[in-house]
């Protein structure tokens, strides 16, 4: 049924949260996971006094310990993982995506970082859910 499972993350506890339930599915259907981190664009815009290279790099640097951390463990579980970094707004990046690797299941947290400064409406996993052509598992925090 699944053969290709999508974990975004932002790298926050609530992310890392929904990485037994990707696992389980994967098991059950011997699935690859692909974990994925967007490094959102409108960060830089609401840090003012910082260059937008910086906080660039400091999301980058940040996706990389999440991602290489939840690809650990999926290895750990012997699921074949893929691991990508995008830039951008992160909804719309992870429905490129998903489209790029023809997934067939996002699992997400519920809720994770929020960018309070920019009064940001709803959140990602809201908007995957009513705009992936693909079903969306939404994990609640615990």
């Amino acid at each position: 049924m699944y053969e290709t499972v999508l974990l975004p993350t932002d790298g926050s506890e609530v992310a890392a949260g929904a990485v037994e339930h990707a696992i389980d599915a994967a098991t059950r259907h011997d699935a690859t996971v692909h974990v994925l981190y967007v490094v959102d664009e409108s960060v830089a815009n609401a840090a003012p006094g910082l260059a937008m290279s910086e906080i660039n790099e400091q999301l980058e640097d940040e996706g990389e310990r999440a991602i290489a951390e939840l690809a650990e463990e999926i290895g750990a579980a012997g699921l074949d993982t893929e691991t990508a970094i995008r830039v951008g707004a992160p909804d719309e990046e992870i429905l490129r995506y998903v489209d790029a690797v023809d997934a067939d299941l996002v699992t997400m947290g519920t809720t994770g970082k929020r960018i309070v400064e920019r009064e940001r409406v709803g959140s990602v996993t809201d908007a995957l859910v009513r705009k992936a052509n693909v079903p969306v598992l939404a994990v609640p925090r615990a």
